[in-house]
């Protein structure tokens, strides 16, 4: 009896997102990990990655880490869990890796990240994911998971074989993964979830669910997720649920206690991904005549608080 090839799959970021899937799928594929964050590199090559799962329990793995593309095999997939502003880079790393019949496949926060993969690896080679999984730095080498949610893999004429074989990896690993041929619909429903959750959250440094716990901040939060509903109804988009301000309040208190990515962000003073998420309703409101002033204002905010942080840093250097 043959036992199928292991595939070789190299993620393409070394944050929270990137080493939860390394860790998830590490026992069933051949897991390459690269990015570079000196500091995470030298603590999961020396102990491993600690992993605090959502129930308070701790284990660890043993993961391949890299900063040198050059030591990493062939790459049957290439998973993108960079930041939306390093999707560039990241899909011109992978055109190097990835072999002629491999796929890339972005499971990044806001828009536009599939058509930079595409324009690096070519489109028949580039596929579309959303995640609802939850992951948080506590330092070098340990993450917690914050909580289980749906990957959902958009369904592509070409590449069906490839995506169902990660879609059944995947759930393999315990990632709860399905193929869905309505992609827009479920990006513009993250879209208003990371525009209702991230901004603010990051603004304000607290956590998820406070959010939901005061009244002007949860008003906000709904106005900002409700100007994203608007924007795909303008494009006739449908989002996966009735509500947007309900569903992402829903969100808030399911991960009350986890620290946004946005937040997670601003807290080490790194660039966000603030132009993908409320950037971009901006953009599309304006050229689709939907006014957006509360994703608006949040982008301006988030931005000065970006320079701020730069600024902060170049004084102490």
């Amino acid at each position: 009896m043959t036992h199928p090839r292991r595939l070789n799959i190299t993620i393409f970021g070394i944050g929270a997102m990137g080493t939860l899937f390394g860790s998830k799928l590490n026992n069933i594929a051949n897991i390459s990990l690269f990015g570079h964050w000196p500091e995470q590199i030298e603590a999961i090559r020396r102990y491993g990655l600690i992993l605090t799962h959502p129930d308070g329990s701790t284990d660890t793995h043993r993961l391949r880490i890299t900063n040198k593309l050059e030591t990493i095999p062939a790459a049957d997939i290439a998973l993108i869990l960079v930041k939306s502003h390093q999707t560039g880079d990241a899909a011109r790393q992978a055109a190097k890796i990835l072999k002629p019949d491999g796929l890339a496949v972005t499971l990044q926060n806001g828009l536009g990240n599939l058509e930079t993969l595409a324009g690096a690896v070519g489109r028949r080679r580039a596929a579309l994911g959303i995640t609802a999984q939850g992951a948080t730095v506590l330092g070098p080498g340990q993450i917690r998971h914050a909580g289980n949610g749906p990957t959902h893999l958009a369904s592509s004429p070409g590449k069906e074989k490839q995506l169902q074989q990660l879609v059944d990896l995947f759930n393999a690993a315990g990632l709860e993964t399905t193929l869905t041929a309505n992609a827009d619909s479920l990006v513009w429903g993250k879209l208003a979830i990371n525009a209702g959750i991230n901004p603010l959250t990051a603004l304000l440094e607290i956590p998820n669910g406070k959010l939901g716990q005061d009244s002007n901040l949860r008003q906000m939060m709904f106005a900002a997720a409700t100007e994203v509903a608007r924007v795909a109804a303008a494009q006739g988009i449908s989002l996966p649920f009735a509500d947007a301000a309900l569903r992402t309040l829903e969100v808030s208190q399911s991960t009350a206690g986890n620290k946004s990515s946005m937040f997670q962000d601003v807290s080490r003073a790194a660039l966000t991904e603030i132009e993908a998420i409320s950037g971009e309703v901006v953009r599309y409101g304006q050229r689709l005549g939907v006014p957006t002033p509360v994703n608006e204002w949040l982008l301006q905010m988030i931005q000065t608080k970006e320079k701020q942080n730069r600024l902060r840093n170049v004084s102490s250097v």
